[in-house]
């Protein structure tokens, strides 16, 4: 696991930067927040772009910056992936993946490229595409070509500044398996810029909140996807929770997947036996009854138990509840809370309809 410890102040205009973290980052770290809360400003710290920040960047044992010490970019070992890709036109893909190569060739021999270029041709698909010019290629192709070039480069980090947020919800689709792919497959970590939380909830393992230039708060992402007091950020109409499992039969389009000694059928479209899944189930599709119901075509009914009730709005109440260790959110009228008689420790039945949980098209503009 990577270590980076940021102590960094930056100024510009009206804008003020000042952040103080120690970040463990394996896997996809996620950088979330809204358009102008320093994301991509403290991404370019990071990276050794940005020049005009006063303080410290340490990555495991080295300081990349510090007072009267500024490592450059291509010293540090990072790859970076910008929003549109930047690819050499004039070269063809494979002349871009191999401009990677002699970017990590050029450190020396003790930092010479531990990545193959058959395993990230394999990895990312480029197969095809090698002979083509980055004009001939889709938007998701060519950020496939960037991910590979900045792999090539040998880094020990991986950035990533919102790399579909020049795509359409198709080719986000197509290229979202690849960038969840990347920590496993490489071995490194991804610290990743976003302002679409359904990136964050399908790529991230812990995401940082940014909002006016600070961290407001940071976690392992179920967690902090499931905190109310961080809904003004990550959004109240798409609350909810995660919920990891492992596929245990699959067959004519659905799959069972086991939660403890329970499962959820869900309608998944390539899901081998075995296979570990995540799951967003929102808090509005959460619905409760507090007896086994009967003669419906909800294909889950979760034995759970009440952990909390929250009131949020005039209409409407949250609850948190327990299903075999994991939590769930439901959200409910303050009538239905009153009729049912529902308290914190009473065991309920969650209802979630088996479509609710169908895989859908990412939207950066909800």
């Amino acid at each position: 696991m990577a270590e980076l410890g940021l102590e960094i102040a930056f100024a510009r205009g009206r804008f003020t930067l000042e952040v103080r973290e120690r970040l463990e980052l394996a896997g996809i770290t996620a950088l979330f927040g809204p358009s102008g809360s320093g994301k991509t400003t403290l991404l370019r710290i990071v990276s050794g772009l940005e020049t005009g920040a006063a303080g410290t960047v340490r990555f495991d044992d080295e300081d990349w910056q510090r007072p009267g010490r500024h490592v450059p970019t291509h010293r540090r070992r990072i790859g970076y992936v910008f929003q549109d890709g930047r690819l050499f036109p004039h070269l063809d893909v494979e002349g871009n993946l191999r401009f990677g190569l002699r970017a990590a060739g050029e450190r020396g021999a003790r930092d010479r490229a531990a990545i193959r270029f058959e395993n990230v041709v394999t990895a990312l698909d480029l197969e095809p595409l090698l002979d083509r010019r980055p004009v001939s290629l889709s938007g998701g192709e060519q950020q496939r070509v960037a991910i590979g070039r900045a792999l090539l480069a040998n880094p020990r980090l991986l950035l990533m500044d919102e790399p579909m947020s020049s795509l359409d919800v198709r080719r986000k689709a197509e290229i979202l398996p690849y960038i969840e792919r990347l920590p496993d497959a490489f071995g490194l970590p991804v610290l990743y810029v976003t302002h679409s939380i359904d990136e964050v909830a399908r790529l991230a393992s812990e995401v940082v909140l940014l909002a006016d230039g600070r961290v407001v708060g940071r976690g392992p992402v179920g967690d902090v996807l499931e905190r109310i007091d961080f809904w003004p950020l990550t959004g109240h109409a798409e609350a909810g929770t995660l919920v990891d499992g492992i596929v245990d039969e699959a067959s004519n389009g659905m799959a069972s997947i086991r939660l403890g000694t329970q499962r959820l059928r869900v309608p998944l479209r390539a899901a081998p036996v075995g296979k570990r899944v995540r799951l967003r189930i929102f808090a509005r599709d959460v619905a409760i009854a507090t007896e086994p119901p009967r003669g419906l075509s909800i294909r889950n009914v979760l034995a759970a138990r009440i952990l909390e009730i929250v009131p949020t709005e005039p209409v409407h109440v949250e609850l948190l509840l327990e299903v075999d260790g994991r939590h769930v959110r439901s959200r409910i009228t303050r009538e239905a809370l009153a009729e049912l008689g529902l308290a914190a420790g009473q065991h309920v039945y969650a209802l979630i309809k088996s479509v609710a949980l169908e895989e859908r098209p990412f939207d950066d503009d909800r």
